[in-house]
């Protein structure tokens, strides 16, 4: 299974207007050709932030991913 990618900006706005003009989650998905999930956590995303836009990711997974992998390799050397 692949990583999807993350909708831009303008699709996510998109989505939001189409809620502003009374469309239901079916039919925003339908135009928008992104799943209804997605479109319903969007619509909650703006109405508890008051905004589509991504926050920044934490780099914690990364940094323990990398010092896990270190720490394999320094055992396997031994």
């Amino acid at each position: 299974m692949g990583h999807s990618q993350e909708l831009s900006e303008f699709k996510r706005d998109t989505v939001i207007g189409c809620h502003l003009c009374n469309k239901s989650i079916h039919e925003m998905s339908l135009l928008q050709n992104i799943s209804t999930p997605t479109v319903s956590g969007i619509i909650t995303k703006w109405k508890q932030l008051g905004k589509t836009a991504n926050q920044p990711r934490s780099e914690r997974g990364h940094q323990m991913l990398k010092h896990t992998v270190r720490r394999s390799c320094q055992l396997q050397s031994q």
